[in-house]
């Protein structure tokens, strides 16, 4: 069946190595992801959209939002599972498929019933596909790139969103209903490239290997451009499955066994805690944030929306381009302290009355605090995030650790949408000091608890977690240290790592060898 499927070098005008081009296009899902993000909150403030649905209330209007997200945490929880199963771009057709579906009937509503059905199919289909997406990339990413082949979701979600936003800041103009229902449109078509996309890419030759199927893991590499003669030493420390598939709760069960508890909850409390940084608040209500802070007309706010999105773009580039270049801890100490200080100065000038609609300059400082927290943001967390959940899990659990994970981040996505608008119609500060407040726990305790990964093959990093001490501190300078130790001995390899860089070690085989320091020199590939 494989052999039947076309190569990806059609595809590839630019000749690309391919594990590049795979994870480009499957990043379509962060820009479908990003597109919503950017556009449904505008929507909801559109003359057009209140004629034909109703004037939303501010708890309305969030659960209208959010309702998305909440949909979604439920199929993420198990998104993994069915990937162990079925194959990571068998689960991303079937999600964006549902999620096309969604975005029909959002687009075709003509009352709230049918608009919150449609949000509720689109939620589920981005269920299924946002944390395999990230799965995928990792399983097919050479190690000196994953950091930054990781990050093209999140880049792509950059653009969506600065799409979303100038999306509807040319349709609000126009005077009938195609104004909000041209953003759903945009979203079913990109919705079916995604789908179809999916019947073209290489499935994950880790996830082959895994099933037992060698012969097609090996063809899969071919397409990703990468010497066999480079993988056979990286195949050989995978062990294919030969026990039972585990069922779901199975699944869900191992990863907080002794073993995997550790990196399952430090997973867990990354992508759950960065989005209660408030980042959602921002981007889904910018229009409104900047109306309160002074902007009054639509025109305004939604234009004032565009320019960060365009920004957040910006500052997207160099932070997808350096991902492998900047530490994942710096990342999250420097990102922190900006975030958390952005939310306190806003709150701060709200609650002491320093912000004035039509005079004054602290209107203006809000506006400018507003693009800095979004900047800040992108650039840091909204990059590590994702990343660093990805890369500290074995092949074991990975998919399902991330799918935890990724349904926490999509319930704690929907309880900043869904309060961000009720705190801001209550109180101008509250919100603001609630989003740095958490954003400064979350620093404080990453600072703690999070290792260094930056640079380390999958192997690698699962080596330093199965060590004794759990002390992060020496965990993260152990890491270190071991990659020093290797970049002395094997200067000569600067070719990028292979894709195979998580395979199973003999720890997890069942053996009780420890990798010894010349071992581990000749596994840096891994």
């Amino acid at each position: 069946m494989l052999s039947r499927i076309p190569s990806l070098a059609m595809w590839r005008p630019l000749k690309l190595p391919g594990w590049m081009l795979a994870s480009s296009i499957i990043s379509i899902g962060g820009l479908l992801n990003g597109y919503d993000t950017g556009s449904i909150g505008a929507v909801t403030t559109m003359p057009q959209f209140q004629l034909t649905i109703g004037t939303p209330t501010p708890a309305m209007r969030g659960f209208i939002v959010s309702f998305l997200m909440l949909m979604g945490a439920v199929p993420a929880f198990f998104a993994g599972q069915l990937a162990d199963r079925y194959g990571h771009l068998a689960v991303v057709m079937v999600g964006s498929t549902i999620f096309t579906l969604g975005a029909i009937l959002q687009g075709a509503a003509s009352a709230l019933p049918m608009l919150l059905v449609g949000r509720a199919l689109a939620g589920l289909g981005e269920g299924l596909w946002l944390s395999n997406v990230s799965v995928y990339i990792t399983e097919i990413a050479p190690a000196s790139r994953r950091g930054m082949l990781v990050s093209i979701p999140q880049f792509m979600a950059a653009l969506g969103i600065c799409a979303g936003y100038f999306t509807c800041y040319g349709s609000i103009k126009i005077d009938a209903s195609i104004s909000w229902r041209l953003p759903f449109i945009v979203m079913a078509v990109t919705g079916i490239v995604l789908a179809v996309s999916c019947l073209y890419l290489p499935p994950s030759p880790r996830w082959l290997f895994v099933n037992g199927r060698r012969e097609d893991a090996m063809r899969s590499l071919d397409r990703l451009n990468i010497a066999r003669m480079e993988v056979e030493r990286d195949m050989s420390k995978l062990t294919a499955r030969s026990e039972p598939k585990l069922s779901s709760w199975q699944a869900i069960r191992l990863i907080f066994q002794p073993k995997y508890r550790l990196r399952t909850t430090l997973g867990l409390f990354v992508l759950g805690m960065v989005q209660l940084s408030g980042i959602d608040g921002v981007l889904y209500y910018a229009p409104i944030l900047f109306a309160q802070a002074g902007l009054a007309s639509g025109t305004a706010s939604f234009l004032a929306s565009g320019v960060s999105a365009i920004l957040m773009l910006a500052v997207s580039v160099p932070a997808f381009i350096f991902a492998d270049r900047w530490g994942r801890r710096s990342s999250i100490i420097t990102g922190g302290i900006g975030l958390s200080g952005c939310m306190f100065i806003i709150g701060s000038l709200y609650a002491t009355n320093s912000v004035h609609a039509h005079y004054g300059s602290g209107r203006w400082f809000v506006i400018l605090l507003i693009f800095v927290f979004a900047l800040t943001y992108c650039a840091t967390w909204g990059i590590v995030g994702k990343i660093y959940a990805s890369e500290i899990q074995p092949v074991q659990t990975r998919a399902a650790a991330n799918s935890v994970a990724q349904g926490l981040n999509f319930f704690t996505n929907w309880l900043v949408a869904f309060a961000t608008p009720i705190f801001l119609a209550r109180s101008s500060f509250g919100a603001y000091f609630l989003f740095g407040g958490l954003s400064l726990f979350t620093l404080i305790v990453l600072a703690l608890f999070m290792p260094e990964t930056r640079g380390r093959g999958l192997e690698d990093i699962q080596d330093g977690f199965r060590r004794p001490s759990v002390n992060p501190a020496r965990l993260g300078r152990r890491m270190l240290d071991g990659a020093r130790f290797r970049g002395k001995t094997s200067s000569a390899n600067t070719e990028p790592e292979i894709l195979m860089s998580g395979g199973v070690s003999p720890t997890d085989a069942g053996s009780s060898h420890t990798i010894t320091a010349p071992q581990r020199v000749a596994t840096n590939r891994i």
